[in-house]
């Protein structure tokens, strides 16, 4: 029998899912979470071998939930309306083993975590197209800055922190939105976030 644990802050698809599931004869749905970070605990606690996971959920995105999991037993899935290729990246890094769209017929998962289970790795062929595409155009340091500024550091305290002038800071930031195409830095934070570069 395969146990699952399904994190998903809807509670209507949470309950739609797990009644999904359990129609099936081979699989168990052990627990359900709302957010994150009780996703991470009903993993630790009952050691399921898949832990199916939104991505935007409160406390603790599926991503981070990811990342804390990673080498363990469970084999995490992420199930989400999002084919953004910096999420897929930041998921492949953190280990996870499936990247499903909510839009996928509901015998594609029940077969994905079949496969996934066996060991396969299963990923929206969608995402696979972008995954070479994608690429951070910032320099290090200009992600340094960014993400100092996503901080809520100012001009100021990024040139003392990294130790230049604030004119070279106003440049590297200048530099930042233009080349990420936006006109302000809250769009260039809601860019890099949504594509996944930031750490």
């Amino acid at each position: 029998m395969i146990k699952i644990v399904i994190a998903e802050d809807q509670r209507m698809l949470l309950g739609a899912l797990g009644s999904l599931l359990s129609l099936e004869d081979d699989m168990e749905v052990i627990g359900k979470a709302n957010n994150g970070n009780e996703a991470v605990s009903l993993v630790k606690q009952l050691q399921p071998d898949i832990c199916i996971m939104d991505i935007e959920m409160p406390e603790k995105t599926g991503l981070e939930a990811a990342e804390e999991l990673k080498g363990g037993n469970c084999k995490v899935i992420i199930l989400t309306t999002f084919a953004r290729s910096g999420y897929f990246q930041r998921a492949l890094k953190a280990g996870v083993r499936g990247y499903l769209l909510k839009d996928s017929p509901s015998e594609e998962l029940a077969s994905s975590i079949r496969n996934i289970v066996e060991g396969k790795r299963i990923y929206a062929p969608e995402l696979m197209d972008d995954l070479y595409t994608e690429e951070n155009p910032l320099t290090e340091r200009e992600r340094e800055v960014l993400e100092l500024v996503a901080e809520g550091r100012n001009t100021k305290e990024i040139a003392e922190q990294l130790n230049i002038k604030t004119g070279t800071v106003r440049n590297y930031i200048s530099a930042i939105l233009e080349k990420l195409e936006v006109t302000n830095r809250i769009e260039a934070i809601t860019q890099s976030k949504e594509k996944g570069w930031f750490k």
